[in-house]
């Protein structure tokens, strides 16, 4: 069958985009890393760019940890053992060693009785909001929360949807009341633990209490849903993200592989009641492959290296670049949003002049994106920095000299 139909759609579709200054357009090919020399970090080579190399300030790998020996080693010799790949969903025959070794860990990471592994935070998002939500379920979500928690409140079929203003609790607490005055059976009150394009935190504390308070009107729990894919291992005195820093706990914690720990991966921890009811009906995790065993392998590799005094020098750096950069850009001017986490936007408000910025810093040799509408709200398109444990002081003067010349 034709598609030109259709084809004619898209391409409109497509072309109002770029109108609009909103179209992502094609994305950057890496064909190779330069490794560390002298006093700057690693460099990226692009396709198109010939010997151009490149200092990536847009990645999420905030520990640096993707081509760490000990990472690279733990995969190597995983694939030798089990292969490349898990051969089936996991219920069936997609279960190996390093997955259960990965599960226990990180439980014993979170001070949790039980973990679960997904192929992503995403899924493990959606994995964990469908199947936990009932017609006697309310679910109460941030408004600027990420696009994974927007799906899963979208894909859930509960009582009623509330969306309560961004950190203010006045506005959840309302929330809460509205839920209990409803008659539901159980609320999940879901949030970012730190919102990716801002770089600020939640205030779990704060939430935690109000949950607490109105969890005795619920049948089935007021339960609080955190999703803390940038915070575990950039964030808190020993990385354990946004629960530590805040001094609160979660209900439900949701966290990533494929951010500081530099892999592959998603997972869940909480009870093990919790754990057990989502491998019976989680569709994410009995539909869907796991992560290789070579991949949950090197994520352990990441997890047991962050606890090690190497591990914790690479967070204290990972913090020192994040604030000498956040200092670089007040004293340039710069507008940015409050918080001590390595992702750092830069304001400009509006679209063509935020595209305009980053095909300036992409001409000068760095990789930064342009974030704008819909991933933002109007008026916020933001150039967003991320520091990593790989930069360098020079690396990061280097960026804002960049910056200082762009004014």
């Amino acid at each position: 069958m034709a598609l030109n139909r259709l084809n004619d759609v898209l391409r409109q579709s497509v072309g109002a985009l770029e109108q609009e200054g909103r179209r992502k357009g094609a994305e950057a090919v890496v064909v190779g890393v330069l490794p560390p020399e002298g006093e700057r970090g690693p460099r990226y080579l692009l396709a198109g760019y010939g010997d151009k190399p490149f200092i990536r300030m847009n990645s999420n790998s905030y520990l640096g940890l993707s081509r760490h020996p000990s990472l690279k080693q733990a995969e190597e010799e995983a694939i030798e053992r089990f292969g490349v790949g898990p051969g089936a969903v996991r219920f069936i025959s997609g279960t190996y060693a390093p997955h259960v070794e990965l599960e226990r860990s990180l439980a014993a990471f979170h001070g949790r009785e039980a973990a679960m592994i997904f192929s992503s935070a995403y899924a493990t998002v959606l994995s964990v909001v469908v199947p936990l939500t009932t017609d006697q379920t309310v679910l109460i979500s941030d408004e600027l929360n990420h696009n994974c928690i927007i799906n899963a409140v979208r894909l859930a079929r509960p009582l009623e949807k509330l969306i309560y203003k961004h950190l203010d609790l006045e506005s959840l607490e309302q929330a809460l009341q509205k839920a209990a005055a409803m008659g539901a059976r159980r609320v999940l009150v879901i949030s970012d633990g730190v919102f990716s394009m801002r770089g600020s935190h939640a205030p779990l504390a704060e939430i935690a209490q109000l949950v607490n308070h109105y969890d005795p009107q619920f049948a089935e729990n007021a339960i609080l849903v955190v999703d803390d894919s940038h915070g575990v291992g950039a964030f808190g005195a020993t990385g354990r993200g946004t629960e530590e820093y805040t001094g609160a706990q979660a209900d439900i914690l949701i966290g990533t592989l494929g951010k500081a720990f530099g892999v592959n991966g998603g997972y869940v921890v909480g009870s093990s009641d919790l754990i057990t009811y989502l491998r019976e009906t989680a569709p994410m995790y009995i539909y869907s492959n796991p992560i290789t065993p070579g991949e949950a392998a090197a994520a352990l590799a990441a997890l047991n290296l962050l606890q090690t005094e190497e591990g914790q020098q690479r967070l204290q750096h990972l913090t020192a670049m994040t604030e000498r950069f956040r200092q670089g850009l007040r004293a340039l001017g710069y507008a940015s949003f409050a918080g001590v986490h390595p992702v750092v936007p830069l304001v400009l408000g509006e679209a063509s002049q935020t595209n305009r910025m980053a095909a300036f810093l992409r001409e000068q040799g760095v990789l930064a994106t342009a974030i704008v509408y819909p991933v933002v709200p109007k008026g916020e398109a933001s150039i967003r920095f991320q520091i990593s444990a790989e930069h360098t002081r020079a690396d990061v003067d280097e960026v804002l000299g960049i910056l200082q010349a762009a004014r």
